[in-house]
């Protein structure tokens, strides 16, 4: 069920009421739900105030208290952010429908997205700014070692989440999928991506293409690969984002190790070729 929403005003922004699960995700579409050009409309839950700016207008916010959790819900996206370690848990893909969907019924696809920082790492942890516009999302959090950021995008595939560090040190960052979900080399490509080993369904009202990621690195080194986990360390500077769907199979060379300013020219626009999907992939280790 859609929460119910009671609107009041800050500023320019339309604040938007509404109850959150700490122990569960709900991952209905928000209560009469706008539509952006690529069909994304994020809700990001602050300290029990959701901010839910009106179509084609953004919020942008300075210095919160963030509370213990971070709730943010789309259409397509949804996941949480514990304040506590900066960790994103419980990413999940909504299934709405969507001619770019990959499920069609809501499916966690990473347990947890956590950076390893220490206790004075994340001491006086902050939310500095928070923008949330249509189907974008960039969050920085302040601590008394530095900044850490989360973008993401309320979109069925392509390249919609990203985290930077900005510390001192590098930071290991770990992943772990969610139950049902693998990490498996590609025949095609001889990279690893993860999803689901389900093939799509390609006709009828239920039709997705078949669930298929990436865990996209810039400046940052595997330390470990299982079935279910890896580790990066990530430079400062560096980034760990992550990108579904033909982005995650097209025969790219990957990031350039730039720390600064580096989106426009790493991106690709589909000029590359991409591979047919993979076809009954083994875990890696199964």
């Amino acid at each position: 069920m859609a929460p119910t929403r009671t609107r009041r005003t800050i500023g320019r922004a339309a604040i938007v009421a509404a109850a959150v699960l700490a122990s569960s995700l709900a991952f209905a579409a928000p209560a009469q739900a706008k539509t952006s050009a690529n069909g994304g409309d994020f809700a990001v839950t602050v300290a029990g105030t959701t901010y839910n700016p009106a179509p084609g207008k953004d919020v942008k916010l300075k210095d919160l208290k963030p509370g213990a959790t971070v709730a943010v819900r789309g259409i397509n996206v949804g996941f949480d952010i514990r304040v506590a370690n900066l960790g994103v848990y419980n990413y999940t893909l909504t299934g709405a429908p969507d001619a770019q969907r990959m499920v069609t019924k809501p499916t966690t696809i990473f347990a947890s997205k956590v950076p390893t920082l220490s206790s004075a790492q994340l001491a006086g942890a902050t939310i500095k700014e928070l923008q949330v516009q249509d189907d974008t999302l960039v969050v920085t959090f302040t601590t008394a070692a530095g900044k850490y950021k989360i973008q993401a995008k309320d979109g069925a595939q392509g390249g919609i989440f990203q985290m930077e560090t900005e510390f001192a040190a590098p930071v290991e960052f770990v992943h772990t999928l969610a139950p049902g979900i693998f990490y498996f080399v590609n025949a095609f490509t001889g990279k690893v991506n993860f999803g689901d080993g389900v093939d799509a369904v390609t006709s009828g009202p239920n039709a997705h293409q078949m669930l298929l990621g990436k865990d996209s690195p810039q400046v940052a080194t595997k330390t470990l690969q299982t079935g279910t986990v890896t580790k990066w360390i990530v430079q400062p500077g560096g980034r760990l984002g992550g990108v579904l769907g033909e982005d995650a199979i097209e025969l790219s060379a990957g990031a350039t190790n730039c720390t600064s300013q580096c989106q426009a020219q790493n991106q690709i626009h589909g000029s590359l070729p991409v591979p047919p999907n993979p076809v009954d992939p083994t875990p890696i280790g199964g």
